[in-house]
């Protein structure tokens, strides 16, 4: 393998945006789109930072009615149905069940306001309403609930975003459509400031050691838990930023009385609800909401954090019998919500912010956000771009244009074709459509060139070869990591792809032509990297 050189050493563009999480590569899309010369920078890859650690959910914000914030509220649920229709592929609707019990910090009345409120704010949607269960109908919903104490229930859409890594990725992937050009492993080292203006910035990058400098009107720091260590942003003294709280899941295979639908309910320790939601053929469990000011670069689940989750899910559904031997991987992300010092976690705002450095002008850092309103958040930056440089904006076209997976009008009538065209195993088919959308098109276009990119290199997922060669050759992987875990997403399996890295290995040598030394370079870095995602045994058995 040849790790290319950054060939825009010294180039000048509108804007630069740093991270290239869903913000940073929703703004690059926008950015792009109107007409601006874009460069995107991360220190890693694209989406691999908080983007990948949320509860993979597009939702309106139910739980953020308790505090108020109903503009919240309705900005999520129009961009949830935005969502739905640009990324048909990733974004699906999700039935959630809502068990209310005795003494519940929200009881029924509570809830039904809650539903009645969310509704009317839905006034456009194209999900289905709520519906009020009895007791005996939210029983029939998920048999296996504990059913003491249990009041009744509501049942509900939002939406899941099955994969949030590949939502990331497309984003970017159409910024470079659209002409922007997205380094990553480019580490910013210094802000070019000059007159008391950003002129640009200094970036290192982390595979070749190459120093680079690309200049620009306006910088957007959008690096979510790391915007105040963007190096020279808070050397004046500047205020501090991001108060993130950690968020850890579990994900475990089905277990006895696994429900059919996703279940949304009051942790009993701390009244914060909680998600047990069908995901990748597993379950996903989450989250805790806890002040984080740690290393933000090795974020590990803690062991009280897996206690609560699995003693809360065990809680409300009793013949789980869940226990640490049961979990298959975790993980953890920071919320990259504003610093406050006075409010309890839950009750921090989620909406976003846009702040104008108070002493470098055309600096502006993106604080909190989430994956729902992403989109949103981009057109509001990108206006802000335009005033900054002084220039009439073009219309905002992000709401209406698809992205790259879900660029046909008749998505259905596509998977319909596919599935017929090639005579794939069927699991192969589902993998390749809820992956990569109508591009799963030109993953077997591939396959025609050569048949040996057919094979299978993961049965549990019927990923094929193809897949490989497309991540590096259109996809700007650069490591097996990228590959595994944003690409072909065969690293969120059950083994986090440890059962398929010497046969992806085999691809890259066969096909791609990368050296056996650098393949077996890149194996030991997925097995280090992913340590951190699976508990180890004496972690597991620890009481």
């Amino acid at each position: 393998m040849i790790i290319a050189e950054p060939t825009f050493s010294e180039a000048t563009f509108d804007v630069i945006v740093i991270g290239a999480g869903i913000n940073g590569a929703g703004i690059a899309r926008d950015a792009a789109m109107r007409g601006l010369k874009v460069l995107l920078l991360d220190k890693g890859d694209i989406g691999s930072g908080t983007s990948s650690w949320s509860t993979r959910l597009i939702h309106g914000g139910l739980r953020y009615l308790e505090h108020g914030e109903f503009g919240l509220v309705r900005e999520s649920l129009r961009e949830r149905k935005c969502l739905l229709n640009i990324a048909p592929h990733l974004v699906r609707p999700l039935p959630l069940l809502v068990p209310v019990y005795k003494g519940s910090r929200r009881g029924p009345w509570t809830v039904r306001a809650g539903m009645f409120f969310y509704d009317l704010l839905s006034f456009d949607k194209t999900l289905p309403s709520h519906r009020l269960l009895s007791r005996d109908e939210t029983l029939q919903e998920a048999a296996a609930l504990e059913p003491e104490g249990l009041l009744g229930g509501v049942l509900y859409y939002d939406a899941q975003v099955e994969y949030a890594e590949r939502l990331v990725l497309e984003n970017a992937l159409s910024a470079v459509a659209h002409g922007a050009e997205v380094v990553t492993y480019a580490r910013v080292d210094h802000l070019i400031v000059e007159d008391g203006r950003v002129a640009g910035v200094e970036f290192r990058s982390e595979l070749t050691g190459g120093n680079y400098v690309a200049c620009a009107t306006v910088v957007v720091n959008a690096a979510g838990p790391w915007v105040d260590e963007l190096p020279g942003k808070g050397s004046d003294g500047s205020e501090r930023l991001i108060g993130g709280t950690k968020g850890s899941h579990i994900i475990v295979g089905a277990f006895p009385g696994s429900p059919v639908g996703a279940i949304y309910v009051e942790a009993q320790t701390d009244q914060r609800p909680f998600f047990i939601i069908p995901w990748n053929g597993n379950y996903l469990i989450g989250t805790t909401d806890i002040r984080y000011d740690g290393d933000l670069d090795n974020l590990q689940i803690e062991g009280h954090e897996i206690d609560y989750l699995l003693r809360e899910t065990n809680r409300v559904i009793p013949g789980a019998n869940l226990d640490r031997s049961k979990i298959l991987f975790t993980y953890a992300g920071v919320r990259p919500l504003p610093f406050t010092g006075d409010k309890d976690e839950q009750s921090i705002t989620r909406r976003h912010f846009i702040r104008p450095h108070p002493s470098i002008e055309n600096l502006l850092s993106i604080v909190g956000g989430k994956l729902t309103t992403y989109r949103s958040l981009a057109e509001e930056t990108v206006d802000l771009l335009f005033k900054k440089l002084g220039q009439d904006s073009p219309k905002c076209t992000t709401h209406q244009v698809s992205l790259p997976g879900g660029d046909t009008t008749h998505f259905e009538t596509f998977q319909a074709n596919f599935r017929r065209q090639h005579g794939l195993p069927t699991a192969t088919c589902d993998h390749l459509l809820r992956t990569y959308g109508v591009a799963a098109a030109a993953v077997m276009e591939l396959v025609s060139q050569d048949s040996r990119l057919a094979e299978i290199f993961d049965p549990e997922t019927g990923a094929i070869a193809a897949e490989v060669v497309h991540a590096f050759k259109n996809e700007l992987a650069q490591t097996l990591a990228d590959c595994l875990l944003r690409r072909t997403m065969v690293g969120l399996n059950s083994t986090c792809g440890l059962n398929a890295i010497e046969a992806t290995g085999r691809i890259l040598q066969e096909h791609l032509g990368w050296p056996e030394e650098f393949i077996e370079a890149e194996i030991a870095a997925y097995r280090k990297h992913v340590e951190r995602f699976r508990l180890l045994q004496s972690v597991k058995g620890a009481q």
